[in-house]
């Protein structure tokens, strides 16, 4: 992955990061954001006041730019039609119901290209591009080792569950409503749920309540949570704990099943990475847990190891391993050996946020080079 793709480009790309809370509009050329940032409320259950909010919002920051914009690009919750700009029914968005056609009524009122994908698919872009892999590209270079990896897969961690996929330079597209949708795989330690129910705000509050014996509130927040259980706030201690540690074996769980269909770099961001340090155990634990045989034999969950590459000496031996080579026999020829195979789990480099807009700008100058 080029560490400076797109990092020379000087078209203007104006985006947003739609929350159902809030809509955090701005403006990137370069791969650097050249407008502060303008934060508005979204309004998600009246339609007129959200896309009142999403017009001007956009011709505010229009306004603060040197020059034209080449395009509009942002995130947005699914499912939705992004390939035809349409956002349909969500439950976060009620305004939205029945199809909204906000893709071709921007590109109508501002006349540009419009592209709008999930959240999801944009962090894991803005990673890939800009982010954690140019700089884990860069530590492997200056740790003497001969790989670099071309393959990310994003998790974004915070009130849902959210992923995304890029190979190469190329950011997964699926057909439908979404190319990586984990939030709807099977939850690994309750078959009546999705994976969302193990790894999401939700799922540490009501894991804290059931262990703590009190009734579930979505008052208390992941934050609150975590300053009980580092003791900096009162409350059960052992149910925060538990609740973390819970969070992280069912993240765990995820990330391995991706990984066996996916091998690239792990990535997570969202403001529940900000408790790193207390499901992170959890999450190793369960990644790397053996599977048994029927003869009660152990087996690898993977076929490779997977790193921790936000503690300084894995990271540091995970950068310099190195290949080496091997004769074919009858010829004298040599060839390259991988004998190392493995990927690692690390924490955003940007925040969930810049990368989001960044893999906006990337998405849009990538769709635009492509007509």
């Amino acid at each position: 992955m080029k560490n400076d793709l797109y990092g020379n480009d000087q078209r203007i790309i104006m985006t947003l990061d739609a929350g159902g809370t809030n809509f955090v509009f701005s403006a990137i050329k370069g791969n650097s954001e050249i407008v502060t940032p303008i934060r508005k409320a979204a309004h998600a259950s009246d339609l007129d006041r959200c896309m009142e909010t999403a017009f001007r919002g956009f011709e505010e920051v229009r306004g603060m730019l040197p020059g034209p914009a080449a395009a509009i690009s942002f995130a947005f919750p699914g499912p939705a039609d992004y390939r035809n700009g349409i956002i349909g029914d969500l439950p976060n968005f009620p305004a939205f119901t029945g199809g909204v056609p906000l893709g071709p009524m921007l590109e109508d009122h501002f006349g540009i290209p419009v592209f709008i994908n999930n959240d999801g698919n944009l962090f894991a872009y803005g990673e890939a591009i800009a982010g954690y892999l140019p700089w884990l590209n860069g530590k492997m270079r200056e740790g003497g080792g001969d790989k670099q990896f071309r393959n990310l897969v994003g998790f974004t961690l915070g009130t849902g569950f959210g992923s995304g996929i890029v190979l190469g330079e190329t950011m997964v597209l699926g057909h439908s409503t979404g190319g990586a949708e984990i939030h709807n795989t099977l939850n690994p330690f309750n078959p009546e749920w999705n994976a969302e129910e193990g790894v999401s705000t939700r799922a540490i509050q009501r894991v804290y309540a059931s262990a703590a014996g009190t009734p579930f509130s979505d008052k208390l927040m992941p934050g609150d949570i975590y300053d009980i259980a580092t003791g900096s706030r009162e409350g059960n201690l052992e149910a925060a704990l538990e609740s973390f540690q819970a969070f992280g074996r069912s993240l765990g769980g995820s990330i391995a099943n991706t990984l066996s269909l996916f091998d690239g770099i792990v990535v997570l961001g969202g403001g529940i990475t900000a408790a790193w340090d207390l499901f992170s155990p959890a999450m190793f634990g369960e990644i790397n847990r053996p599977y048994q045989d029927l003869r009660g034999n152990n087996i690898a969950r993977l076929s490779y190891p997977v790193y921790n590459l936000e503690d300084q000496k894995a990271l540091d031996e995970f950068c310099s391993l190195k290949g080496r080579e091997l004769e074919v026999p009858g010829s004298g020829r040599r060839v390259a050996y991988d004998a190392e195979p493995r990927t690692g789990v690390g924490l955003s480099r940007l925040g969930a946020s810049r990368a989001i807009g960044l893999g906006a700008y990337a998405f849009a100058l990538q769709q635009l080079d492509a007509v």
